[in-house]
């Protein structure tokens, strides 16, 4: 029985040895794949890793520490992948992205910036028509509702002829309403008789035209309003439109830049109104919408990111050091010498009077000596003498190989080597005595040792790049003693340069090349410079010392300057007192051309005028029930190649005309438009008629508007409403025909009238 109860106690403990360890393992091998992916730069997968090995084991540091700081990386990883899907318009992708950065790291603003962006951009696209947003407050409610500048909505841009001496609010009016739009004039304008003749130019040209003749300026009130005053500073100042706008910097690197883009924008546009902020990057504008615009093409034009070069530098240094030394050394001094222990015999007196010999044993010698001294007391010491044939070649490089990446017109330095501390200051000799401690004033200069290169450069358009270099290889020689303090004697090898190179060109700059040689002969004097013996009697020792060093420069351009068209193009701003934009004027046909809309829309377009007639060209057409009719004068024509011929068009049985556009077809091959003229009919009570024609040679379509002035009733009857000059260019048989044409009365509502033909004959 206790075996019995023991048993599933025995199991459980042998259950829990077996799966920690297995746990413990498993933690282990997941932080070690983390360790692998974010080697491999897949922070994500190794943020996985490193959270599963945390969730297993809390307690370790190590793992936590991984895990915390690969956060950052993986939701910085995925907000990149959804901005990449956002541009390529997966936004839904793109969103899932953003959250799961969000999740990852909850800390990240750009994260939960972007999710909001997404969302509402994924909302816009979704609601169609104007996308309004809900705004917390009035305030905010008029700010997004605010409107732009006020733009003159699109008139007909086809060529007129326009001929007449009328008072200015006569000629603006009849613009106008050729246009479409309404002209309102400043209560203190005072117009004045004025005589315009304009060919071929568009409506909106006209109106700077007159605006030029009468010194008078307009700007556009409603999409279909102009309203004119009179041009001086005053005025402009009193109606000119006010707009505000900020332009933010994107690629400025010093503060020194945005002044500058100030200063361009009041020189050049002059603009009083700017305020740069420097701690945003942007600048804040207030000016009329000519000037807003043109400043921002200078804002484009200026805010450039600058171009950035990699130079690859390449320093090799070569040294060869060659020596040879051959010869005899003999021997070049001698020594003699008495040996150290002399044997003397003196002989000494006795009692009796007589000379003993005696011998004795003495460092010295005395003088009585000096008679009894023989070859065997003196030692002669020579030196010796020496035999070599040596020869030495010994090479060495050094190759050193950075690369620099500056920005364009920013110095960048590269610093390889040491710090030497180099003393400077005064220096005092201290003071002498026991227990005084001698005096130093010494400060120390550190000098950098070793490769310092500073680049500078600067990309021109054509993708060239000149290069300002300083390089200096240095290197401790030596050291002497100076005041008491061991000095460094550094050696130097410096180029300051400026060269121009292509893109990817390689460049030999100041390669310098030091050779240095030298012989010297030791030997016997006299037998060690005879040709043969000195080999015998002498050593000759010859070095010969080569260091090359060798800079190679290759830049090559990793960004350049974008310079779009519209940074190249000039563009007409006005005159010195007044700053405009003007609008290019583009040439259409009829056919393309937008008709205007209302009652008030210009009759000079073919859309407009009143389909009284058949629409094929030279066909005659049934009367209108009005009984209105157009008729050449003459109906037939016989000329000759070369000749010049007039056709009346002649309108009968119209009804308070105002205003006549036809289109007259001819062959362009046969016949060509020379001049169109005022006719008589609609000036029979002496009002000026203003006369615009077009015409297109290569479809032979001859378009005439006829029209009196504003404010004048219309004319009945029978009469000439112009006259057609043509020459003739070939001969053959050729038809004139009016195949759309009409008249309108003073409310400009179209009166039908029926089209002719008319035959030409040229022999």
């Amino acid at each position: 029985m206790i075996r019995s109860q023991f048993r599933p106690a025995v199991i459980a403990l042998l259950v829990l040895a077996i799966t920690l360890p297995a746990a413990a393992e498993s933690a282990k091998s997941l932080y070690n794949k983390g360790r692998d992916a974010e080697a491999r730069q897949n922070y994500e997968q190794a943020y996985d890793f490193y959270k599963q090995a945390y969730s297993q084991k809390p307690q370790d540091t190590s793992y936590r520490s991984a895990y915390e700081r690969l956060r950052f990386l993986a939701g910085a990883s995925h907000v990149h992948r959804g901005q990449l899907m956002r541009e390529a318009g997966k936004l839904d992708d793109a969103l899932i992205e953003f959250q799961k950065a969000v999740e990852i790291d909850p800390s990240s603003a750009i994260a939960r910036q972007e999710v909001l962006r997404t969302k509402q951009m994924i909302e816009a696209a979704k609601t169609p028509g104007p996308k309004a947003s809900v705004l917390p407050s009035a305030t905010d409610r008029r700010l997004q509702e605010a409107a732009g500048p006020v733009e003159l909505a699109a008139i007909p841009n086809i060529p007129i002829n326009l001929k007449i001496t009328e008072d200015t609010k006569v000629i603006y009016e009849t613009v106008g309403r050729l246009a479409g739009i309404n002209v309102l004039f400043d209560p203190d304008y005072t117009s004045r008789r004025i005589k315009v003749e304009l060919n071929s130019v568009s409506l909106e040209e006209a109106l700077e035209i007159i605006a030029m003749e009468s010194k008078t300026f307009w700007r556009p009130v409603t999409p279909n309003t102009i309203f004119i005053a009179a041009d001086n500073p005053a005025k402009r100042k009193e109606i000119e439109q006010s707009v505000i706008k900020t332009f933010y910097l994107a690629n400025l690197s010093q503060p020194t830049e945005l002044q500058d883009v100030v200063n361009a924008l009041r020189q050049i546009l002059e603009i009083s109104r700017i305020q740069p902020l420097q701690s945003e990057g942007a600048i804040i504008v207030r000016g009329t919408p000519d000037q807003i615009a043109l400043a921002e093409k200078l804002v484009d034009d200026l805010d450039k990111s600058k171009p950035e070069v990699i130079v690859d530098v390449a320093i090799m240094q070569i040294s060869r050091d060659k020596s040879r030394t051959l010869g005899i050394n003999p021997p070049t001094s001698a020594s003699v010498q008495l040996q150290p222990n002399i044997n003397t015999n003196v002989s000494t007196p006795t009692s009796n009077g007589t000379n003993a010999p005696s011998t004795s044993t003495t460092n010295g010698i005395t003088l009585n000596a000096l008679g009894n001294l023989n070859a065997t007391d003196f030692q002669v010491t020579i030196s010796q003498a020496t035999a070599t044939a040596l020869f030495s070649d010994n090479n060495s490089k050094l190759i050193q190989n950075p690369q620099i990446r500056c920005v364009d017109g920013q110095k960048a330095s590269l610093k390889i080597g040491e710090r030497i501390p180099i003393a400077t200051g005064s220096f005092q000799p201290g003071i002498g005595g026991v227990g005084i401690n001698p005096l130093v004033n010494t400060q120390f200069q550190y000098t950098d040792v070793g490769v310092n290169i500073d680049i500078t450069p600067k990309v021109h358009a054509d993708g060239d790049v000149t290069l300002k270099i300083t390089m200096d290889i240095s290197a401790v020689d030596s050291f002497q003693n100076i005041g008491g303090i061991s000095q460094p004697v550094i050696g130097q090898r410096k180029i300051d340069h400026e060269v121009r190179l292509r893109e990817g060109e390689a460049n030999l700059l100041g390669g310098m090349l030091e050779d240095s040689q030298t012989r010297s002969l030791s030997g016997i004097p006299g037998l060690a410079q005879i040709p043969i013996l000195k080999y015998l009697f002498g050593q000759t020792n010859t070095e010969r010392r080569q260091t090359e060093t060798v800079f190679v420069l290759i830049p090559h351009i990793v960004r350049g300057l974008v310079v779009s068209d519209l940074n190249r193009r000039g563009i007409d701003v006005g005159t010195a007192n007044s700053i405009e934009l003007r609008q290019m004027s583009h040439g259409s046909s009829s056919e393309t051309s937008p008709a205007p809309q209302g009652p008030s829309a210009s009759a000079a377009t073919h859309q407009t005028m009143a389909p009284a007639m058949s629409q094929s060209p030279g066909q005659p057409t049934v009367p209108a029930p009005s009984g209105a009719s157009f008729t050449f004068d003459p109906p037939s024509i016989s000329q000759t190649t070369g000749s010049t011929f007039a056709v009346n068009v002649v309108l009968s049985g119209v009804q308070n005309a105002y205003s006549v556009p036809v289109e007259v077809n001819y062959d362009p091959k046969l016949l060509q438009v020379v001049n169109v003229s005022n006719g008589p009919f609609l000036s029979q009570d002496g009002q000026t008629v203003a006369l615009m024609h077009r015409d297109d040679d290569t479809t032979g379509s001859l378009q005439i508007n006829a029209t009196r002035p504003p404010g004048a009733n219309g004319v009945s009857g029978q009469g000439t409403v112009a006259t057609l000059t043509f020459k003739a260019k070939a001969p053959g048989n050729s038809t004139l025909a009016i195949s759309r044409g009409g008249a309108r009365d003073p409310a400009m509502q179209a009166l039908p009238v029926a089209g002719t033909v008319a035959q030409v004959a040229i022999q």
